[in-house]
């Protein structure tokens, strides 16, 4: 490669752990690194393994075949010009080589689930060559939270301890010890050679306004002799009792797994087979257990976002409905009403025994909606006598009025709320106690939401011979149904996108007012509908999904870039949101059925193989032209939207 490329991969563990990189093999960010183990699945996750810096000795000449950015702007060694290609299915294969040799580094991570799971990977290096060759593995090493960068200092210790074929290493802080884990090996002589490396340098931490540097340790190194066509293995494992897999036995166990998974789920769409297939896998890349739970959950994008219960339920359709997983979706369902309290449900999960967090107006609708969608697809009625009552608590506290002074308003039935320091709808940016897009009284999304909820618990009431409460829940449905019009706005063909506390309406042009239509329960009137769409596609339409903010808006950010201010700044005010593109697909073959989409899906497709994360999808894209992928560079409503669109 005459360039570096910084373009990225992913690996997932069904723990919550993962690995990543670039395909330059250079690491650009805190959260790139071969081993971020989730200690207490999903959470805790700790950087212990970064990487392993090879050198290959033929005949007396060594090649260093590593890649770094090192603070002052230096790039070493530059093993990139020797990569001579990358692959990143089945999984991530890099293939260094010059003249005639040639050396393949492949890496997997075996998938876990429960409470005897282990966080791994496997680490294979294959050498093709005319003579015998000696590979060189330097170990660099951590063990800091996901988040945060490691400083060497005297006040971090890292201890080891050599054995044949594997290696004891455990961190040892000031204030607490750290992770065990173990190395092992198939072939090699290991030597311990001791030393920090210092300044590496993250450039996209830097690009995103972040601390951008970091010490890595180096406890010593694996010297292998290789002969053409031999390989060596390596395993990284928390814990103890270490035991070397097969490389390709954990890469066929894993393909069988998903095989069986997904079997005979077709899209409508024609796309090729392997693209598919590498959709079903990117959605399961999202599912994690959850110890504090002994369940399931969605990681709402890597690398660094944890599971959330906004996230969870919109991704669900297409992470679980459409791809037929309907155990995975019960449970789901499930563990989030278990939760409920005081008619919410909650935005985060607990850890251990904390305290979930209950800052969402919409959790609890949508867990309405996609409960409902749960049960036209699979009759399970007797899931829906189980969490009638919830159903019930969820319509009891918004009418009766929950947190964040949630509640109905008796003048016309619509939810509104009201709070200072917060956002609880999904534009929930937030910069030094201030909402960015505050949003407070009645936000068209939510309300219509609650019309669906309202539509949903009727039916539901009826089919479990609860005949007055359905009664009474039609009421109020056909109550909001005439309160939707006022958000109308027949001066710009669209909805309000909040009407205020003091009923002052909002007339931004942005998506919620497409949500709003998209859901299985529209109370919108058929020319209103097909007026938003119009304007939709003229002002906030893009290739990878929708703006959240009308370019002609005079607060509207083209771009997301620079610190974490300028960011959250522009996150909800004109970024593209590439979720989105689900609920508009969906409003317009609902109220546009006998037309094409005015969206060609082909630019998805092709940022999903080749842009970003390859083999996801990207969070968000600037609203500017050319729309470049930001955010995080796999996101669980992103890819479950796209799988939905297509079947």
């Amino acid at each position: 490669m005459d360039t570096l490329d910084t373009r990225e991969w992913l690996l997932t563990n069904g723990l919550g752990g993962f690995a990543s990189g670039t395909i330059g093999d250079a690491r650009s960010r805190t959260y790139h690194g071969w081993l971020m183990a989730a200690l207490n699945p999903p959470g805790d996750r700790t950087l212990l393994l970064s990487h392993l810096e090879a050198s290959l000795e033929i005949g007396g000449q060594v090649w260093a075949l590593g890649t770094n950015f090192w603070q002052g702007g230096e790039v070493s060694p530059l093993g990139y010009r020797l990569l001579q290609d990358f692959q990143a299915h089945p999984y991530p294969c890099w293939q260094w080589g010059e003249g005639n040799w040639q050396l393949k580094r492949g890496l997997w991570m075996p998938h876990g689930w429960g409470k005897g799971a282990q966080n791994q990977i496997l680490v294979r290096y294959t050498y093709q060559g005319t003579e015998a060759a000696v590979l060189r593995l330097r170990l660099l090493i951590g063990d800091r939270n996901f988040h945060h960068q490691q400083s060497g200092d005297a006040e971090t210790i890292f201890t080891q301890v050599p054995h044949p074929q594997h290696l004891d290493l455990q961190a040892m802080h000031k204030d607490r010890p750290g992770t065990p884990w173990q190395l092992a090996w198939s072939a090699g002589e290991y030597s311990v050679d001791e030393f920090w490396y210092w300044n590496y340098y993250y450039p996209e931490e830097r690009r995103r306004g972040l601390g951008d540097r970091e010490d890595l340790y180096s406890p010593g190194y694996l010297t292998v002799r290789l002969q053409p066509g031999e390989s060596v293995t390596l395993l990284a494992q928390v814990g103890n009792n270490i035991k070397l897999l097969d490389f390709d036995a954990a890469v066929a166990a894993e393909h069988q797994r998903l095989e069986k998974l997904f079997a005979g789920i077709q899209p409508q769409i024609k796309i090729s087979e392997s693209l598919w297939a590498q959709l079903l896998r990117a959605s399961d890349a999202f599912i994690a257990y959850r110890a504090s739970i002994d369940g399931p959950t969605v990681i709402a994008g890597y690398p660094w976002f944890n599971d959330w219960g906004r996230d969870t339920l919109i991704a669900l359709p297409g992470l679980a409905l459409a791809t037929q997983r309907y155990e995975l979706a019960r449970g789901l369902l499930d563990t989030f009403g278990r939760y409920c309290k005081q008619g919410l449900i909650p935005n985060t999960f607990p850890d251990s025994d904390s305290e979930p967090l209950y800052n969402s107006i919409d959790a609890a609708l949508w867990w309405i909606e996609t409960l409902g969608l749960y049960l036209e697809a699979t009759q399970d009625w007797d899931f829906l006598e189980q969490h009638y009552p919830t159903a019930r608590q969820i319509y009891k506290g918004f009418t009766a009025g929950t947190l964040f002074h949630i509640c109905r308003d008796a003048a016309d039935g619509l939810i509104t709320w009201q709070g200072s320091g917060i956002a609880i709808t999904w534009m929930d940016a937030v910069l030094d106690g201030e909402p960015i897009t505050p949003r407070q009284g009645k936000p068209v999304e939510i309300n219509a939401l609650w019309y669906s909820a309202l539509c949903w618990l009727s039916a539901w009431a009826q089919r479990l011979g609860d005949t007055n409460r359905a009664a009474r829940y039609q009421q109020h449905a056909h109550t909001v149904e005439r309160s939707l019009s006022k958000f109308w706005n027949r001066s710009q063909g669209y909805f309000y996108d909040t009407i205020a506390p003091d009923d002052r309406p909002d007339p931004r042009i942005r998506p919620n007012a497409i949500i709003a239509l998209s859901l299985q329960h529209c109370g919108f009137p058929e020319q209103q509908a097909r007026s938003v769409l119009q304007v939709a596609k003229q002002r906030l339409l893009t290739p990878y999904g929708l703006r959240s903010l009308d370019p002609q808006d005079p607060a509207y950010q083209g771009t997301y870039i620079g610190d974490r201010h300028y960011r959250d700044r522009a996150y909800h005010q004109g970024t593209v949101w590439s979720w989105l593109i689900g609920p508009f697909v969906r409003s317009w073959r609902r109220f546009y059925p006998n037309e094409p989409l005015p969206v060609d899906l082909q630019p998805f497709l092709d940022h999903f193989q080749s842009q970003a994360c390859l083999g996801s999808v990207s969070e968000i894209f600037d609203g500017d032209s050319p729309h470049s992928p930001q955010g995080a560079v796999a996101q669980a409503w992103s890819v479950a939207e796209l799988i939905r669109i297509l079947v």
